[in-house]
């Protein structure tokens, strides 16, 4: 008989404290692993097709061209072929990595570190834009398959394809393919674009101080724009150099030489000037060729020197009557044959894009007048012609005159020349203000105008590049100008696309005689001896006129030479007044220093004073060599690092 043991199972031999912490932390890591394996997973059931890595998608770009072949922008998407990174300096890569991701070689495509330093910001900063710790493969994933979207699941996938790219690609490849698809700002996509855009070199010939100015792009390619932002990309540069130095890229040495070696931006394929001229431009190129998909070359009528007096000019000019309450100012200039020799739509691009050259309208003010003297004109009055400034009511409106007084008995040369509201109200009542807006539209006012007796006075609405268009007649020999931009739109192969020469030639006489003469010798009286005064430029045929709303909200000055006519406007967005501010005052002075500039390389002419007469001197047709002033930029050197959240971006 077999005795059974009743005593129970030896007991279970307990775990020592190391064991216990050995095993509990393998099961976490088992548990993690299958967790993050199933979150991967969930999000990368929509993964973007990465078997087309080295397709290129881009949008045409559209290259635009002044009237002597220099390059005023370029729209679009610029490609290069790619840059050999083996042919670059050392220090080139070397800036890249040590601005966006110092530990681009030691990690396996995402650093944890940048990851909950970022999160840790978010989660003070709720409600805000999220911050990504992407290291340079991350971004390059993003720039390769993804958007910029700052969602959770973009960053996620983000994580699941620079493993992917790790894995695949050495860093090597992984850099070099960085370098050639990433954006620097300006349509320039890719290291070899960029240099050639900005630099006019190729990548290989960068100097440390470029290659540090194409780094700090990389924080925001609109916002740190070497060419844009001059100021802003050169500091952040100088962050670039001191946090190459810090790990032994460069020497403090190799440092300060590059502090002391301005780089120089080249105009000719970085040139960010004209950029409201180039917006409006663009709609009429798409409207000539259709929606491109090829690369176009756009020959236009602006001439570089030209525009960037002009735009100097309205800059000046506007922060200089700050204090009168002065915001903005347009200008609009082009020669007796309609060309758009220099537009500008506003004090400063980069601040506005909106563009007060022709899609604002403003009142004209007394810059509307021209139009009714010369309806008077035509219809037999004469310049001499005596008249009488005194209060004067038509219906129940009674126009007064700026100053509040009356001279009494004067001619009507005297009348524009002093722009004596009484006078314009009286002559446009007897010959009709239906007539006098006739009259302004057969010029080349497009905008409607209404009918009622302040219409005289300017109670008009207009754009600057109407009212260059309607006072151009005057310049010319009384000819309609039709403005435009735009000689020709070829492909990049040379072919034809469009050619402005290729259509109707004819214009049509809309100014006749005597009346043009009689109109040019007052206008001249405005600048002699009149309210515009400011606008005198010795040794030259000049004539214009002053316009001034009554409550300061606008105010401008329209003037012309021989086949040459330019339009000021200046005034606030909101449509508020401005403190006393007249056409006489900071308008007149913007024409007077832009005309200053631009009259000596025009080669102008006297007015002509006969229909049809007005010839562009010989050769005039092909501008003097020169070019826009190019920017020279200067690292501001530091005494001490930066902090390093200034040097790092998350």
């Amino acid at each position: 008989m077999t005795r059974i043991d009743s005593a129970g199972p030896p007991p279970r031999r307990r775990r020592g404290p190391l064991q216990a912490l050995i095993y509990w932390s393998l099961v976490l890591i088992v548990w993690g692993l299958i967790f993050i394996g199933g979150f991967l997973a969930m999000f990368a059931t929509d993964l973007p097709d990465t078997s087309k890595l080295y397709d290129v998608k881009r949008q045409p770009s559209i290259t635009y061209l002044d009237r002597s072949g220099a390059v005023v922008a370029v729209r679009g998407s610029q490609y290069a072929p790619p840059a050999d990174i083996e042919s670059l300096p050392a220090y080139v890569p070397a800036a890249f990595v040590a601005i966006e991701d110092k530990q681009f070689y030691h990690h396996p495509g995402f650093n944890p570190w940048g990851m909950i330093r970022s999160e840790l910001y978010n989660v003070r900063h709720p409600g805000g834009a999220l911050r990504g710790g992407s290291t340079i493969t991350q971004q390059l994933a993003r720039n390769l398959f993804l958007n910029a979207a700052q969602t959770y699941r973009r960053k996620a996938q983000e994580l699941v394809l620079a493993m992917w790219l790790e894995i695949h690609f050495s860093k090597k490849q992984i850099l070099a393919l960085y370098l050639n698809r990433v954006n620097f700002g300006g349509g320039a996509y890719g290291i070899e674009a960029a240099s050639q855009r900005y630099f006019n070199k190729p990548a290989s010939d960068l100097t440390l101080g470029e290659a540090a100015l194409l780094a700090a792009t990389m924080k925001g390619p609109s916002r740190y724009n070497p060419a844009a932002n001059s100021v802003r990309a050169a500091r952040r540069a100088t962050v670039v150099l001191y946090e190459m130095e810090g790990m032994g890229a460069i020497t403090a040495a190799q440092r300060q030489a590059a502090f002391s070696h301005p780089v120089h931006v080249s105009v000719r394929l970085a040139n960010q000037r004209a950029q409201y001229f180039i917006d409006w431009l663009d709609a009429q190129v798409r409207a000539q060729v259709g929606e491109p998909t090829q690369d176009l070359v756009v020959e236009t009528t602006l001439d570089l020197p030209i525009q960037a007096a002009a735009e100097q000019a309205v800059r000046a000019g506007v922060a200089g009557h700050a204090e009168q309450g002065v915001q903005q100012g347009a200008l609009v200039a082009m020669d007796g044959e309609g060309r758009i020799r220099a537009y500008v739509g506003g004090a400063a691009y980069g601040d506005s894009q909106y563009d007060r050259a022709t899609t604002a309208r403003r009142q004209a003010g007394s810059a509307f007048k021209p139009f009714v003297y010369l309806t008077a004109m035509e219809a037999g009055h004469t310049p001499g012609e005596g008249v009488v400034d005194e209060p004067i009511t038509i219906g129940n409106w009674t126009p007064r005159n700026y100053t509040g007084k009356y001279l009494g008995a004067i001619d009507l040369r005297t009348a524009l020349a002093q722009s004596i509201n009484t006078v314009a109200a009286r002559l446009a009542n007897e010959v009709g203000t239906a007539r006098v807006a006739d009259t302004a539209h057969r010029l080349g006012i497009t905008s409607p105008i209404q009918t009622d007796p302040s219409m005289a006075l300017g109670a008009v609405e207009v754009s600057p590049l109407e009212m260059a268009q309607a006072y151009d007649a005057f310049s010319n020999g009384g000819l309609r100008a039709h403005p435009y931009g735009v000689e020709r739109i070829r492909a990049a192969n040379g072919r034809a696309l469009y050619d402005h020469a290729a259509g109707p030639a004819a214009r049509e006489a809309v100014i006749g005689q005597p009346a043009l003469s009689e109109m040019i010798d007052m206008l001249r009286g405005v600048i002699a001896r009149g309210t515009g005064a400011k606008a005198k430029v010795e040794g030259y045929d000049l004539a214009g006129k002053t316009g001034t709303t009554s409550d300061y909200k606008d105010a401008w000055f329209v003037g012309f030479t021989g086949g040459f006519t330019a339009a000021v406007w200046v005034g606030r967005d909101d449509n508020t007044p401005m403190r006393k501010v007249t056409g006489g005052g900071a308008p007149t002075e913007i024409w007077r220093d832009f005309m200053v500039a631009a009259l000596p390389r025009l080669a102008a002419q006297s007015i002509p004073g006969a229909p049809g007469t007005f010839l562009p001197p010989e050769g005039a047709d092909q501008p003097p060599p020169g070019d826009a002033e190019s920017p020279d930029y200067e690292f501001a050197p530091r005494q001490s690092r930066p902090a390093r959240d200034e040097a790092v971006p998350y």
